[in-house]
């Protein structure tokens, strides 16, 4: 692995394609590219969360999350490959488990806001769902495992919990959508 990155401009992508860890290229407008790039954003923005405050649990579970979206990059990139277990998602349900136990029911929809790291939790969830449909997208096109869909639906339901979480961590609470709010400012 240490020779793959010692040459960074390669200039072999000048061309429009991009090189996929089996070695063949590809369009890097292809659905497979979509979805990889989906992939890395999501990951981007969680090592942006991580820069935040965060229980100590929750920063070491969401490295671990960052690690399994690099593998579910890799099984991405190699057509046919399988890197993203059942185990994986189990994790998730898991870890959905723990952090919804002691949530309050809601009663509204809340917005996205309150502390900086639940704001962040927030768009990691919905940069995940628009990975998960980059994914959905390219197995209409190519064979994906079921895995790394099922851990994008379970990742961005934690990632909706764990805003919630953050935002007790922070000493606040949930954002809660007001029905009518325009309504009675247009009057």
């Amino acid at each position: 692995m240490g020779n793959r990155l010692s040459k960074i401009a390669t200039r072999t992508g000048d061309d429009g394609s991009t090189g996929l860890g089996d070695g063949s290229r590809t369009a890097k407008d292809h659905p497979r590219i979509h979805a990889l790039g989906e992939v890395d954003e999501l990951n981007s923005h969680l090592g942006l969360l991580l820069c935040e405050d965060l229980p100590a649990s929750l920063r070491e579970e969401l490295l671990v999350i960052q690690h399994d979206l690099f593998d579910l990059g890799g099984e991405l990139c190699i057509p046919g490959y399988s890197l993203i277990a059942d185990a994986q998602v189990a994790r998730l349900d898991a870890l959905l488990e723990k952090y919804n136990a002691d949530l309050p029911p809601l009663k509204e929809f809340i917005l996205p806001g309150g502390s900086r790291a639940a704001a962040q939790m927030h768009v990691c969830r919905t940069v995940c769902r628009r990975a998960e449909r980059a994914v959905v997208t390219l197995a209409q096109a190519d064979a994906v495992n079921p895995q790394p869909r099922q851990y994008l639906n379970r990742l961005s339901d934690l990632c909706f919990v764990l805003s919630r979480v953050l935002n007790r961590y922070a000493g606040g609470s949930d954002v809660l959508w007001q029905k009518g709010r325009t309504e009675d400012e247009k009057q």
